[in-house]
């Protein structure tokens, strides 16, 4: 498959993976805490944790942004970006994703 060249400069680039690199992994570590949330709420009674639900999105929010950043300056194909985008909603997931991406990137751009 055949990437679109971009324009962007590769120091613009390697910034935004960076970013991308970061909250996938906060988004990843929040959505985990979140499961352990809903175990302890749902299945054992324990109450006063759900601030973790609040935090695990704002912090999944601004994944959205950073990782819409990347796959715009990166020229993602609108159904890569939006698997990327969904990769945050599921326990591992997004890390796993991360992984495979920033080794695509890091490979196409040479950074």
């Amino acid at each position: 498959m055949t990437e679109t060249p971009t324009t962007t400069p590769v120091e613009t680039i390697r910034k935004a993976l960076l970013g991308y690199r970061v909250l996938a992994w906060t988004t990843g570590i929040w959505l985990i805490a979140l499961c352990y949330e809903m175990v302890m709420k749902y299945g054992f009674g324990v109450e006063g944790l759900n601030w973790i639900a609040v935090v695990h999105g704002w912090v999944y929010f601004i994944y959205l942004l950073f990782a819409a950043n990347l796959a715009v300056k990166v020229r993602w194909p609108i159904g890569k970006t939006i698997g990327v985008l969904l990769a945050g909603t599921i326990p591992l997931l997004g890390i796993i994703v991360e992984h495979f991406r920033t080794k695509e990137i890091k490979q196409q751009f040479n950074l």
